[in-house]
């Protein structure tokens, strides 16, 4: 959940050619943040860009 109330438990995830991993943003669906993530993939950085839920553990 954000300030405003709003739930948002998807996020968009950086890693960087070292390794060192960010959170760029939270989004309400996973479709918004797929969006997102592919954007910033297709700008040919090096970085990967993935999406994961909050609250989920890996399968």
């Amino acid at each position: 959940m954000n300030e405003t109330g709003a739930v948002l438990p998807w996020l968009v995830i950086r890693q960087d050619d070292n390794g060192n991993r960010y959170r760029v943003g939270r989004y309400a669906t996973e479709a918004e943040a797929r969006k997102i993530a592919d954007s910033l993939d297709g700008r040919g950085h090096k970085q990967l860009y993935w999406v994961e839920r909050i609250g989920r553990t890996a399968r």
